[in-house]
């Protein structure tokens, strides 16, 4: 042997070898010898124990987690700050949602008062804020316009036969109000059901591209029926399939009637919140709290009101008086509950969706977690029990959720101790400066409805989807065009319907059509890549790598099976099938590879599929 060889041979010989031998087990072996399943039964005493009680308790009421341990001096001071930073934006936004719920607008007021009380017993998200919100109150107006339609109402003169009948508005607005209440009330009832029965993980069904090509569709909706406000035209409210077309349509219609001050007055309130959001976004480290743009339109716009005289001299819309004191509690009309089953999922499912969507977030960045049940209970009781007092149904806002966060309103204790903004007290005396003071508000439509269109400009932003989704995920794409034309066309609640069952057969084609590839080595790393599509990837000599994207059960079992023929099986003569379970088997021929399949477990779908549900990639060795 040659010097060279030698060493050569040396070196061969040096080098560490393995050699791995493990025991091959079937799954009865498994399952009588090798292991035994625990015993995990209770007594009812056990169940019982003081330490759970105390345990559901907590669950329940996270306040009781939380509260005894406040540290007052460290906290209070920035929740104070944060809890009137963001009560200055949820008092207008109260009066100009009521619009888009169709109800008179001191119900957006009760409804930013009682649910938030609640939510600070039963919520787990430090930093979001409910309340009214765009997209609820119009699927909510929705329905009590389809309920109570103005042509229920008209009604003829006592003293005159020959005069044209005229609208009842208060019988209109008073049935109106019971349809809302309702609503809430079962909306809460499902929140609640859904909640107990542990279904917060319905969540992930609502993806992201479906959630916010919905919204989108929303604002479009929002933005729509807020024209005849900011133009000054009376037109009837539209609901149902292509009522956005119809709504645009008839404002068109009376554009020549077009009041100018109302025009000048809107677009004015316009220029101005947009400008003050522009300002807080550029300053919001060097603000102590955002200026309040909302509230100070409601204050000028009122004193407007009353000082030039405009709603009676030029014809200038204004929502009316606000009645003073606060509603007794009573029963809604539950006769109505037959005809509202079903808008009630829908409302209760995309008030839940915006919440769990937006707490998570928050929650993500600030390093804490959110229980979806306890979230879906507490959004629950907090529509359910408000409902009794007059209210219609809330979630979270991202706008004022938004101000909560960045004003200083992440106080917590530690331990993910979760901390509620006192922005309650400073609600309650926002509440009794409007309710208790007799103050009657004059508040131009057209600068509620200013109010409503600039905070719904971060929906329209997310237009930018497309273009983005389209370089990412072609099927993303479409299920965020299906939602947002689906819900523009046919309404927000059978457009969610749609949007959700075609989000599921994207599901269904995913599966039915996955990925395959051979796989092939990148030098010098760890990593395995498709061959067709990196040219850095190399196939070992002799070796496949099948990969396959999606889990194989009999929908996709036979496309499977092929797209193993195509690019695996038809390589070799002969081949060794071999998993993490099973006995390893030389296999020489396709037949006899599908053969063995079906003597072992009665067809080739069952041994792929159980292949599948152990090791999620298939290789195909060449020998």
């Amino acid at each position: 042997m040659q010097p060279e060889e030698a060493g050569a041979g040396e070196e061969a010989e040096s080098q560490p070898l393995y050699r791995i031998e493990r025991p091959v087990y079937d799954e009865a072996f498994i399952s009588s010898q090798l292991l035994n399943r625990k015993d995990n039964s209770t007594t009812l005493g056990q169940s019982c124990s003081s330490k759970r009680a105390k345990a559901a308790a907590l669950t329940f009421l996270p306040i009781l987690t939380w509260l005894p341990s406040y540290p007052v001096k460290q906290y209070l001071f920035s929740d104070v700050v944060s809890g009137l930073s963001t009560g200055v934006v949820q008092l207008p936004q109260g009066l100009a949602y009521a619009m888009l719920a169709a109800v008179p607008p001191v119900y957006g007021l009760y409804s930013s008062f009682y649910p938030v009380l609640l939510y600070t017993f039963f919520g787990t998200s430090r930093h979001i804020s409910v309340g009214t919100f765009a997209v609820i109150s119009l699927m909510i107006g929705a329905v009590a316009v389809r309920e109570a339609p103005d042509s229920m109402f008209y009604v003829l003169p006592a003293n005159g036969s020959n005069v044209s009948a005229v609208l009842d508005v208060e019988a209109r607005d008073a049935r109106r109000v019971q349809v809302a209440v309702v609503l809430t009330t079962l909306v809460g009832i499902i929140q609640l059901a859904l909640g107990l029965l542990r279904f917060g993980f319905v969540a992930i069904y609502l993806t992201e591209p479906l959630v916010r090509g919905f919204t989108t569709a929303a604002a479009v909706h929002v933005v729509v029926s807020q024209l005849k406000y900011l133009l000054g035209v009376k037109t009837q409210r539209f609901s149902g399939p292509l009522a956005a077309i119809y709504s645009a349509t008839a404002v068109l219609s009376h554009i020549a009637s077009t009041n100018v001050p109302t025009v000048i007055m809107g677009l004015v309130c316009i220029v101005f919140l947009y400008a003050v959001k522009d300002l807080n976004q550029r300053f919001k480290k060097k603000l102590p709290i955002p200026i309040p743009g909302e509230i100070i339109v409601v204050i000028v716009s009122t004193g407007v009101s009353y000082g030039l005289s405009l709603s009676e001299d030029y014809k200038v819309e204004v929502v009316g008086k606000i009645p003073t004191g606060l509603l007794p509690p009573t029963a809604p009309e539950f006769s109505l509950l037959p005809s509202l089953v079903t808008d009630s999922f829908a409302v209760a499912i995309v008030g839940f969706s915006m919440g769990i969507s937006l707490a998570k977030t928050f929650a993500l960045k600030h390093g804490y977690s959110v229980d979806g049940n306890q979230e879906l209970i507490a959004l629950g009781l907090c529509n359910f029990i408000s409902s009794f007092f007059q209210t219609f149904a809330i979630t979270c806002s991202m706008s004022r959720s938004l101000v909560q966060e960045s004003t200083g309103g992440k106080t917590q204790v530690a331990h993910s101790i979760k901390v509620t903004n006192t922005k309650l007290s400073v609600n309650c005396f926002l509440m009794c400066l409007c309710v208790l003071c007799s103050l009657v508000f004059s508040v131009y439509q057209t600068a509620l409805a200013a109010i409503i269109m600039v905070n719904l400009l971060g929906m329209f932003k997310q237009f930018a989807d497309i273009p983005a989704l389209w370089r990412t995920s072609k099927i993303e794409l479409a299920i965020w065009l299906v939602a947002f034309v689906a819900s523009v066309l046919l309404g927000l609640d059978y457009g969610l319907l749609v949007a959700i069952s075609f989000a599921i057969l994207s599901v269904i084609y995913r599966t039915q059509r996955p990925k395959s590839a051979i796989l092939g080595h990148v030098p010098g790393t760890g990593l395995y890549c498709d061959v067709d599509e990196y040219e850095e990837a190399a196939e070992y000599e002799g070796i496949k790598i099948f990969y396959s994207n999606a889990s194989v059960y009999f929908v996709n079992s036979d496309l499977y099976v092929s797209a193993l023929k195509q690019k695996v099986i038809l390589a070799f003569g002969r081949l060794v099938c071999f998993s993490s379970f099973s006995v390893v088997r030389v296999v020489r021929s396709r037949r006899r590879l599908e053969k063995l399949a079906e003597t072992r477990f009665g067809n080739k779908a069952t041994y792929f599929s159980h292949l599948n549900r152990v090791h999620t990639q298939i290789f195909l060795i060449g020998l």
